[in-house]
């Protein structure tokens, strides 16, 4: 049912893609010709991005209307809101063109102009104008800024001062303080989670094209998001020329207060407000068009004053600061904004927006009840997102490359144990540690844990984090958020000597207090001073420098891939066992029983080609299943019933060997022959012991393990091998095989077996050698009746023979030291160049990278497919 459920996953995601990838190239093959309406005017300009001008063009598009040819005629600049166009001043234009030039401008990404720029900032769109009325040869102009549009003729003042003959602010944004939240870093918050939603739901949704160009588009979110506030107090401070403040009293996106204060810190400025609200523009036109013609005539007579004619006592008021206590309730409309919006931000950054809810409920913009509840319903959606993103998606990560490289079922189901204990601890402290919460909640979610469990613990400490929260920030007021930023700034080295010091703690300290995190930091010291259990990538430098060395010497790097021609590339990765078996069939009853299963096929089908064999071959159970392009024991598995035959096959899908259980006692036998000689030569003797533990009638498992001088230096592989028998206590005198199998990766206990060697064993290797025509390099796995049997050279059943990168594995006795294996591998490569050399001068080619990468690759491709057998 697991694997129904995950074809159909893959499935919807199949085609979820195919019809994304199918509307984006609807929507880039029928993208709409740019018709320009019948009154448009169309100029290339550069395009901005940032404080620079680029190389490349931008469409800009306006309309020219009224007395063009009289030179004499003042000129006004109609700047529109975001989201708009040039359009929402079509009633307003035709009531003043009598006697004035009217521009009226798309600005870059609305109406008609490029929809696509770098930066849709206002001071952006200001350099733009500039550019316009260069081209128009406009020295002098009268700027009419309608919302955002405001902020982009206050920009435009500020970069050329000289041209702006007056100013007039309809429903216009200005000063930070009174937008949304007040603040810069919250508001860019909400901006940002707006522009990456509309990002989203247009570039991840497969609309063919019926989302591009919407009104509430990327544009109008790029130009909220791009956009920095803060400088328009300054410029509105230092603001020269006459200014008329034209606003709605029932305006809730930009909010009279606004209108207010603007016109108290610019002293030279006019002040009207209208029984109207932030639409008036295009609402009320003719109402709109008389305020700006009785302006402008006051403006040509010079009646409307700058700021050097004004009063001493708008010049005092002007100079006052800004008093937070001024701002003005939220109420109706504009209160369900604001409380929607303080939502949308604790999606952001949570702790900000309650610090500023907070700072709002201080100054009476917000009650405790309404901020308080927004704040905590907005972080406990949040935590639920979050834990819920871990269970949809984390997941499924971790069952692939690379996160299933590393974390294996097994670990997932013991990390849930324990979270389900420690959870409500973690939670806890993970909401008062900044940094912690997403890992913790997200990780919360790829265990497999109860979502009500999880969800009861985040309410309970929601509920007692953001009261407090928000309570801090009243109390504290300004100061909560300059402790904020102070903490923000210190919050990555904080949190990474914090992380360290917590790792320190639980990983080190803790454990020493217990006698089995002592027993377990010995099978650590174990592991790093005894070079038998180092990793990989401390054991093999010197080995593989010196097959660098034997490449250039021998003039040929992948020289040893002619070793055994026999198989390909001598068998140096993705080898097939069952055709290196078939190879050696002509050695008669020395070769282990062994049936091939292809790859591909249900469950059922496989295990009854294995009842087929079984019966075939007059076997019972219990039998070995192992992939046939297995490495260092990978997938290899003792089965003992047909309920865990069909379980193998549920997991493992790639092409398996099954084969006869042979008891006896397992000897690794390293052999090569030069070629041309008569016989070959032992070079190394194995003897496999799988480790075990006794029982004392006192003892559990686990504890035994953790005892045993040897077996606690992988102890953690062990314990995972005897999970669900850890807790069980041996009879005296009882022995437990701590694992099945006789590979060194997962555990087993190598010897040096090269005292076993003799003439009778090498003249049996080689007599089984010779029949497999074209093998010289490799070891075999060979299962005997017991130590004598192997030096006779008799009773001999080979279970496996690898090829060219097979290991002398005595090395792995705990009485060799690092130097003497080094050596002996030093040694077996250099034999191994030299056979390949000897078949090189034969006409053997060596294999090209190209097929290496090939091999490995379809190696890959296989050890996916058995992945989660053990």
């Amino acid at each position: 049912m697991a694997d129904r459920k995950r074809d159909w996953g893959v499935w919807l995601l199949a085609l979820y893609l195919v019809t994304l990838g199918i509307s984006h190239g609807v929507r880039r093959i029928h993208r709409a010709p740019f018709e320009p309406r019948a009154e448009s005017r169309q100029i290339d300009v550069q395009t901005v991005a940032g404080d620079e001008r680029s190389a490349g063009e931008t469409r800009l598009v306006y309309t020219d209307r009224g007395p063009r040819d009289d030179p004499s005629a003042p000129v006004i600049v109609m700047l529109h809101g975001s989201p708009g166009s040039k359009e929402v001043f079509d009633g307003v234009t035709p009531l003043l063109t009598e006697t004035h030039r009217i521009l009226a401008v798309d600005l870059p990404g609305f109406g008609e102009s490029a929809a696509w720029v770098p930066d849709y900032s206002i001071a952006a769109h200001a350099e733009y104008v500039g550019q316009l009325l260069d081209r128009l040869d406009i020295p002098r102009a009268h700027l009419v800024g309608f919302s955002m549009g405001g902020g982009v003729a206050l920009e435009f003042y500020d970069e050329r001062p000289r041209q702006v003959e007056s100013l007039v602010l309809i429903s216009a944004i200005g000063v930070q303080e009174l937008e949304l939240f007040g603040r810069y870093d919250l508001n860019h918050a909400v901006h940002g989670a707006q522009l990456s939603a509309i990002w989203m739901a247009q570039e991840g949704l497969p609309h063919m094209g019926l989302l591009d160009g919407v009104f509430l588009g990327r544009p109008y979110a790029r130009n909220f998001y791009d956009t920095d506030q803060r400088p328009l107090r300054e410029i509105l401070e230092r603001f020269e020329p006459p200014l008329l403040v034209l606003h709605g009293r029932n305006d809730f996106l930009v909010l009279p207060e606004a209108a207010e204060e603007h016109h108290r810190i610019v002293p030279q400025s006019e002040l009207v407000m209208t029984d109207s609200d932030h639409f008036m523009v295009f609402r009320e036109p003719a109402e709109t068009a008389g305020e700006l013609r009785r302006w402008f005539d006051r403006v040509a007579i010079g009646e409307a004053p700058h700021r050097a004619d004004a009063t001493a006592s708008r010049l005092a008021a002007a100079a006052r600061p800004w008093d937070p206590a001024s701002a003005p309730p939220f109420i109706g409309a504009a209160l369900l904004i604001a409380l929607s919006l303080i939502v949308l931000a604790t999606f952001v950054q949570e702790d900000l927006a309650c610090i500023a809810t907070g700072l709002m409920i201080a100054q009476g913009r917000v009650g405790w009840l309404a901020g308080g509840l927004a704040c905590f319903l907005g972080i406990f959606l949040g935590d639920l997102l979050l834990f819920f993103a871990g269970r949809w998606l984390g997941r499924a990560a971790v069952r692939r490359a690379p996160l299933r490289w590393f974390i294996r079922d097994e670990q997932i189901d013991i990390s849930s144990r324990w979270f389900e204990l420690k959870g409500p601890m973690v939670i806890f402290v993970s909401r008062f540690i900044p940094g912690t919460r997403l890992p913790t909640y997200f990780t919360a979610g790829v265990l497999k844990t109860r979502f009500l469990w999880f969800a009861t613990y985040f309410f309970m400490a929601v509920a007692i984090w953001t009261p407090l929260l928000v309570f801090c920030a009243v109390l504290l007021g300004e100061r909560a958020m300059f402790w904020f930023e102070g903490l923000r700034r210190w919050l990555l080295p904080g949190t990474a000597l914090l992380g360290l010091w917590m790792f320190i703690v639980v990983r080190v300290v803790v454990p020493l207090f217990s006698w089995r995190g002592r027993r377990m930091w010995r099978g650590r010291w174990l592991r790093w001073t005894h070079w038998e259990f180092w990793p990989p990538w401390l054991f093999y430098p010197p080995v593989i420098l010196y097959l660098v060395y034997l490449g250039v010497r021998y003039r040929g790097p992948l020289l040893f891939t002619s070793t055994n021609p026999a198989m390909p590339a001598s068998g140096f990765v993705a080898e097939s066992k069952w055709q290196i078996l078939q190879g050696l069939s002509d050695a008669g009853a020395s070769i282990a029983k062994t049936g091939w299963i292809p790859a591909g096929g249900e469950a059922h089908e496989r295990s009854a080609i294995v009842a087929t064999f079984m019966q075939a071959n007059s076997l019972d159970y219990p039998v070995i299943l192992k992939p046939d392009a297995g490495q260092r024991g990978s997938g290899v598995a003792v089965i003992r019933s047909d309920d865990e035959v069909q379980s193998y096959f549920e997991t493992m899908t790639s092409a398996a060997l099954v084969q006869e259980f042979i008891e006896g006692h397992e000897f690794g036998v390293f052999y090569y022959r030069r070629p041309g000689d008569e016989t070959g030569q032992i070079f190394s003797i194995t003897d496999k012991t799988i480790p075990e533990v006794i029982g004392d009638g006192v003892h559990t498992v686990e504890q035994l393990i953790l005892r045993d001088s040897r077996a606690v230096a992988l102890a953690d592989r062990y314990l995972a091998a005897q999970a669900k028998r850890l807790s069980q206590v041996l009879h005296d005198g009882e022995r437990l095989p701590l694992v099945q199998l006789g590979t060194h990766c997962r555990g087993a206990i190598f010897r040096d077996g090269r005292s076993l060697g003799g003439e009778e064993l090498t003249r049996e290797i080689d007599r089984i050698s010779k029949t497999y025509d074209g093998f010289y390099f490799g070891r075999y796995d060979v299962i005997v009746p017991d130590a004598a049997a192997l030096s006779s050279g008799t009773g001999i059943r080979v279970i496996e023979l690898n090829g060219v990168t097979s290991e002398a594995t005595h090395i792995y006795d705990p009485r060799i030291s690092v130097f003497e294996a080094w050596r002996t591998l030093f040694e077996q490569w250099r034999l191994a160049f030299e056979i390949g050399a000897a078949n090189r001068e034969a006409g053997v080619k060596p294999a090209s990278i190209g097929q290496l990468i090939r091999l490995a690759l379809d190696y890959r491709a296989h050890s996916r497919s058995h992945s989660g057998v053990n």
